[in-house]
């Protein structure tokens, strides 16, 4: 794979009404929940990339995915019961394994061979559950995108779910372009300088990176308390910095930070400051609407449960503002369908992101913007 500098973009050139065509690939990895939620008491329903599934755990605490409809009269599984390594469907009480295999009938000892519903693969992975909902025969665990941070003992957070009333992809250009934190988040995280700072883009073939250096400025209200959680009574400007990292997909795990200014932050000594990341991972739930897990995850005074809670709370604060933005977003692009889109310089990462999802919808035989052109 090879890296290049992205160059501007033409603010004159629209993309065309077809570009909004909001699909999403089915032959990766989406996350369905997080880890704590899948239980083996009682199933839980969750729709991932339009499939409707059914997720517990069997008798040996693994996690199961498979379609939330029986095949008797498609009543949910998930408003079943579990025995065990079997789901039972609440309807006729018909009975599943893992597998999808159903292994009783009410009423009758013969079993329809073809009485199966389908099942998924799955992986636990950086406290959440994986699953792929299309062709398994592909469905490689290696290719779970890398969160390290999640389950890693030199990081300490916590995070939660968002359901977005809008297309995954709204999300995605929201989280790589984060100089709308200057004026959807003025009162905590954003600041004058972001929409003035000079920024990088690379990519591969799967990733984006937007590399972003504020030097020597005032700290907004959230970094500024997080500094004098480490450094008591700190006053004084900061070097500032924003490394968003996409993969593909739709994970994005965001580098943030502040530290003392000039006490070399960008050569890349950090002892003098506070360092996050915020771990982002977005799945299509429908065409209109996804859900989205978060959490923050720091590397300093990580024995603190206030500190974690409160930069929860503090986060939740910040996306609830997004949240609200995006479902707005999303009504008017459903109200007005024919309209254009128009990308400034700053859109360059999100710009790149499209390009590579469209390759994964190409490869499916799946509707894409460029298809579509």
């Amino acid at each position: 794979m090879t890296t290049a500098v992205a160059r501007p973009i033409d603010p004159a050139a629209p993309t065309t009404a077809a570009s909004k065509i909001f699909n999403f690939p089915r032959n990766t990895w989406y996350v369905a929940a997080w880890d704590h939620e899948v239980t083996g008491k009682q199933p839980l329903a969750r729709t991932v990339a339009d499939r409707p599934l059914a997720l517990w755990r069997n008798s040996e605490g693994r996690a199961v995915a498979m379609a939330d409809a029986c095949w008797h009269r498609l009543a949910p599984l998930s408003k079943g019961k579990l025995f065990g390594d079997e789901i039972q469907c609440p309807y006729h009480g018909l009975r599943y394994n893992s597998a999808g295999r159903c292994t009783s009938m009410p009423a009758q000892e013969t079993i329809n061979p073809s009485a199966t519903v389908p099942s998924y693969p799955v992986v636990e992975r950086h406290r959440y559950v994986w699953v792929w909902v299309g062709d398994p025969d592909l469905a490689d665990p290696a290719s779970v995108p890398d969160m390290h941070q999640m389950d890693s003992p030199d990081w300490a957070g916590d995070g939660e779910t968002i359901y977005a009333p809008c297309n995954y992809q709204l999300v995605l250009d929201n989280l790589m372009d984060l100089t709308h934190e200057e004026f959807v988040h003025s009162s905590s995280i954003g600041q004058d300088e972001l929409s003035e700072a000079e920024f990088d883009v690379s990519h591969t073939d799967r990733g984006v990176t937007v590399t972003r250096w504020m030097r020597n400025i005032d700290a907004p209200p959230f970094w500024l308390k997080n500094m004098r959680d480490k450094f008591p009574g700190f006053s004084g400007k900061v070097d500032r910095w924003q490394i968003i990292h996409f993969e593909a997909p739709s994970t994005i795990c965001i580098d943030v930070g502040v530290a003392k200014a000039g006490t070399g932050a960008p050569e890349g000594d950090r002892s003098q400051g506070v360092n996050g990341f915020v771990m982002n991972t977005i799945t299509p739930e429908t065409a209109r609407t996804s859900h989205y897990f978060w959490a923050f995850m720091r590397n300093y005074r990580l024995e603190s449960q206030t500190i974690t809670t409160q930069l929860r709370q503090g986060v939740h604060g910040v996306f609830g503002e997004d949240e609200e933005m995006l479902a707005a977003q999303q009504s008017a692009i459903d109200a007005n369908p024919d309209h254009e889109f128009y990308s400034l310089n700053i859109d360059a990462g999100g710009m790149w992101v499209r390009r590579i999802l469209d390759r994964m919808l190409q490869a499916e035989g799946l509707p894409s913007a460029a298809a579509a052109k």
